[in-house]
């Protein structure tokens, strides 16, 4: 079981969460590139290598073909995103509580804190699709030797120019389907190793840094293990051409199996990996860290 629910401040959610989600960005975004060019790589010819052979050769071909920055190419989007689509989340997680409560002080069951979860991912897929689509579009491009979109804002407005707002939101349906589950394990997960990292006799709250890092960063695994599959398909879709695939995700599950096997929906599954725990410990201490020092400056905020 879990501890009781607080009071939502959205004040302090929308600081907090969007300190968390900038922690989160700024330390996983260089794998969240490699990610991105290991799913949407072209297949290789018969005889010749991959464009790249795994994550470290993929990091490494960028590094040295790009510079620091080429890692963090397409940063931009997700950050300026992030503020609001993290104060969403939290208050969607915190929102999902409080709808299951009877009265204020009932402990939540873990099945019930997985469906409060996963309303936060409903709420945050409205802010994540956009930014997810032309992040996606600004990684890639550097690889494929294009050079379409100067930035995050020209690339949102030849969006729009070419598809409407159809063009920018392409994938909802996909982001629907990686967060709202993923949503749904993150919390839950965060929930219960924050429980079982207490020591007893001590609070919840008087977690020390250590325990927050390790909860967040095994959160951040779990979220990903559920995510991985829709999100190697909503990369793919968000990044092909126009009418490619007239039947949606469904004709990217099909393409891909066919030409690539089932292991193809676990492409950059390293680099996810390896990115989810400092990404997602840092998001959470980040959070943790912002809301203890608005308790402490603003109480009655």
């Amino acid at each position: 079981m879990a501890d009781e629910a607080k009071p939502i401040s959205p004040i302090k959610n929308l600081l907090a969460g969007g300190f968390g989600g900038m922690c989160l960005v700024f330390v996983g975004h260089p794998l969240d590139t490699v990610k991105v060019r290991l799913q949407t790589q072209p297949p290789s010819l018969p005889g010749q290598p991959p464009m790249y052979s795994g994550t470290f050769d993929c990091f490494r071909k960028t590094l040295f073909r790009e510079g620091i920055t080429g890692l963090y190419r397409g940063m931009a989007a997700p950050i300026i995103g992030v503020t609001p689509m993290f104060a969403v989340c939290f208050f969607g997680f915190g929102l999902g509580k409080k709808l299951q409560q009877k009265h204020p002080e009932d402990v939540l069951s873990y099945p019930q804190l997985f469906a409060a979860g996963m309303l936060s991912g409903v709420f945050t897929t409205g802010i994540m699709t956009p930014g997810e689509r032309i992040k996606c579009l600004l990684q890639i491009q550097a690889s494929s030797g294009e050079n379409k979109y100067t930035g995050t804002l020209d690339c949102a407005k030849k969006l729009y120019q070419e598809s409407g707002i159809r063009g920018i939101y392409k994938g909802t349906v996909l982001t629907l389907m990686r967060d709202v589950p993923a949503s749904g394990m993150y919390f839950m997960t965060y929930e219960w190793l924050k429980n079982i990292l207490t020591p007893e006799g001590k609070s919840v709250n008087e977690l020390s840094v250590p325990r927050i890092l390790v909860a967040g960063g095994v959160a951040g695994i779990f979220n990903w293990a559920v995510a991985i599959p829709p999100d190697v398909l909503k990369s793919r879709f968000q990044t092909a051409p126009p009418g490619k695939y007239p039947n949606g995700f469904r004709d990217v599950l099909r393409e891909l199996i066919r030409d690539e096997g089932i292991t193809s929906l676990y492409k950059g599954f390293n680099a996810v990996m390896i990115r989810a725990f400092p990404a997602n410990a840092a998001c959470f201490l980040g959070f943790e860290v912002a809301m203890k020092f608005l308790n402490w400056a603003t109480p009655n905020l």
